[in-house]
């Protein structure tokens, strides 16, 4: 009788351990954005979807160029970027499940009050950047391999201009997030491009005052895609599909669309087709 006591505790304390364990395993790892994080997407999705399913999400928020670095080195269960080549290229190259459309906003340029470049309110950034670097006007890149800067090299591309080349003259190249760099460029009286939900968030604007927006090259779209599990048998597949499925369900979407800072939306949920 008393072994048969001492087997039947036993029993009950590894399942007691065994339920604790797969509690504590459930969450989930996703590579993300700084410009995601720092407009509060975040602290408003997550305890919603927490709520629903029991899974926690930890977020892990830097440039988009690291985010798929750390995805590509498996130290994640979804990623959730915004530069949409070099998504593609992650999910042909066996490190992506599927790519999806999540959400979209729009790149902006911001400036000093006083605008001594004289690009306030134009809605071709190709010109606005022309007159940046033929005034020599400061302009604040991040230089980070971020989404951000992703956009801003191509737009330099098609404006026809190596800013590289006079960096630490009028172009300075701050290595830091999107919150470090405004805070950089308002601190020069400079110009800098950011989406526009961490301008719309950012709580150190001074006299700095979006002067470029409206063109159509500005457009910035989000994926979110699965780590393969099949490159790394790590991944938490099953909770990571979880997530995405709620991202772009109806019941995700609204709650992308109901986030708001001063009854102004951050971004806009599209989910509808994968690529």
């Amino acid at each position: 009788m008393k072994r048969l006591i001492i087997g039947s505790l036993t029993a009950l304390v590894l399942a007691g351990l065994a339920v604790a364990t797969q509690a504590a395993d459930k969450f989930i790892v996703v590579q993300s954005t700084t410009s995601t994080q720092n407009s509060g997407l975040y602290d408003y999705l997550l305890p919603i979807f927490e709520k629903k399913t029991g899974i926690e999400v930890r977020v892990v928020a830097v440039g988009t160029g690291q985010a798929i670095k750390n995805a590509v080195n498996g130290d994640g269960d979804v990623l959730l970027v915004h530069a949409k080549s070099a998504e593609e290229k992650f999910v042909a190259d066996g490190f992506g499940v599927k790519r999806f459309d999540l959400m979209y906003n729009d790149f902006v340029v911001v400036g000093p009050d006083a605008d001594p470049a004289g690009i306030a309110g134009s809605s071709d950034i190709v010109a606005a950047l022309g007159k940046l670097a033929e005034g020599g006007k400061t302009f604040v890149s991040r230089g980070d391999d971020s989404g951000t800067h992703k956009k801003e090299h191509s737009l330099w591309r098609v404006a026809k201009i190596e800013p590289e080349s006079v960096s630490g003259g009028w172009y300075r190249e701050s290595g830091s997030g999107m919150g470090a760099t405004l805070n950089i460029a308002v601190g020069m009286d400079g110009y800098t491009l950011t989406d526009r939900a961490t301008w719309i968030k950012f709580g150190n604007k001074a006299d700095h005052k979006i002067v470029v927006e409206g063109d159509n090259r500005l457009f910035n779209q989000y994926g979110v895609i699965l780590v393969n599990k099949d490159k790394h048998p790590n991944v938490k597949s099953e909770l990571g599909q979880t997530f995405i499925d709620w991202l772009l369900s109806p019941e995700g979407q609204k709650a992308i669309s109901d986030h708001k800072v001063n009854g102004e939306p951050l971004f806009v949920p599209n989910a509808a087709a994968a690529s």
